[in-house]
């Protein structure tokens, strides 16, 4: 079995709040805690880039995750991240990064809340790491999309085909 490198760039997936201010932060990454509570095999090692909302996220940041994906000796890699930006993370790797399968995945609601969707995204982002051919992948609420035809329905709240890259049926 490959080995799957996460990198950790921060959003919602990994913000706590503060019971006292009412705000939410960044202390460190869930990633861990919650392939142990998933009961993962597999041979995954953590890396955090960086632990920002997707909203702070810059180009050079995204030019951050592009390094390293391109350095990483892994060839299958997930990448937890922000929702509100994830789709542009995803085109800046699409295009740059040959020969290595690449999934990136975040959560709505924090994983500290209980309520998370973000334990279920990333063990679909670990199965489709696993089974997907090289490439660049959004996996958001049990559905995984390429990089280039991937858009947030912010209205819905959900992950889905942008309209000019529908089928015609």
């Amino acid at each position: 079995m490959e080995r799957i490198r996460i990198l950790v760039t921060g959003g919602t997936f990994d913000k706590e709040y503060n019971e006292l201010t009412g705000e939410l932060y960044f202390q460190k990454t869930h990633a861990g805690d919650m392939l142990k509570l998933g009961r993962c095999l597999l041979d995954v090692e953590i890396e955090t880039l960086m632990m920002i909302d997707s909203l702070q996220m810059t180009d050079a940041d995204r030019q951050s995750i592009l390094a390293r994906c391109l350095a990483v000796s892994e060839k299958r890699l997930v990448i937890t991240h922000g929702t509100d930006t994830m789709e542009q993370t995803a085109a800046a790797l699409g295009p740059a990064v040959p020969g290595k399968t690449i999934v990136l995945t975040g959560a709505m609601v924090p994983y500290t809340f209980g309520s998370s969707d973000g334990l279920f995204n990333l063990g679909t982002a670990m199965a489709f790491v696993q089974t997907l051919g090289a490439g660049v992948y959004v996996a958001m609420n049990g559905r995984c999309f390429p990089w280039y035809s991937v858009r947030k329905n912010k209205k819905a709240g959900v992950f889905e085909l942008r309209e000019d890259r529908r089928r015609k049926s």
